[in-house]
């Protein structure tokens, strides 16, 4: 089997630290390797799970979709989606384009009436988690805002490499996963002091720039 590793992370922040990300590869490649299957092309979001909008998944359903591979493989069914409806949208897919939609933590086959019901039930409690989580967030930022703390964290990028992204983007029509190459190769740093540029923090620059 030919396999689409796909991960997630939250935040661009989070992606650039490597938190969480390693957990996530290691699961994947160790499934692989006990499996005898082949990691053919992985994909890293730092985004949330509200939509499945996001440009790294799209990169990796275009592989799956063009042929290239049998399998979209994550490590835990939420860092695909925690909403049912969407899961339910990428098995229909994969049923559809005839590959097949695998999350390590669920130890149901979706291919079966069993199969999904087991993980339909599994993605209800995911996603109860989220808006959980969701309410707690708002909660605590709440009570920040009451107490006068100030949110948010300072704009720590310079003008320059803001400015660079933006021409290799908009003059020269770089896709944002050249120009995270680029940026990498010459030592530049994130916005964090990181030393890894992904597809997804070029994304967000290059939008607000």
């Amino acid at each position: 089997m030919r396999v689409v590793a796909y991960y997630r992370v939250s935040t661009v922040e989070q992606e650039e630290s490597g938190a969480g990300l390693d957990a996530q590869r290691a699961a994947v490649e160790a499934a692989c390797a006990q499996r005898g299957w082949t990691i053919v092309a992985s994909f890293t979001d730092a985004e949330s799970a509200r939509s499945l909008k996001r440009p790294e998944l799209g990169a990796a359903l275009g592989q799956l979709a063009a042929g290239a591979a049998d399998v979209l493989m994550v490590s835990k069914m939420d860092r695909c989606t925690r909403s049912l409806k969407d899961w339910c949208a990428l098995a229909e897919l994969a049923q559809r384009e005839h590959w097949k939609l695998v999350a390590l933590d669920s130890p149901a086959d979706p291919t079966t009436p069993h199969g999904e019901a087991m993980v339909a039930v599994q993605v209800v409690f995911s996603q109860l988690e989220r808006r959980l989580i969701g309410q707690r967030t708002r909660e605590a930022l709440a009570a920040k805002r009451a107490a006068g703390v100030k949110l948010g964290r300072p704009r720590s990028l310079p003008d320059d490499v803001r400015e660079r992204i933006r021409r290799m983007r908009e003059e020269d029509g770089h896709s944002f996963r050249a120009i995270a190459d680029a940026l990498n190769a010459a030592g530049v740093p994130t916005a964090q002091g990181g030393r890894q540029w992904y597809p997804a923090s070029v994304r967000k620059i290059a939008l607000s720039a």
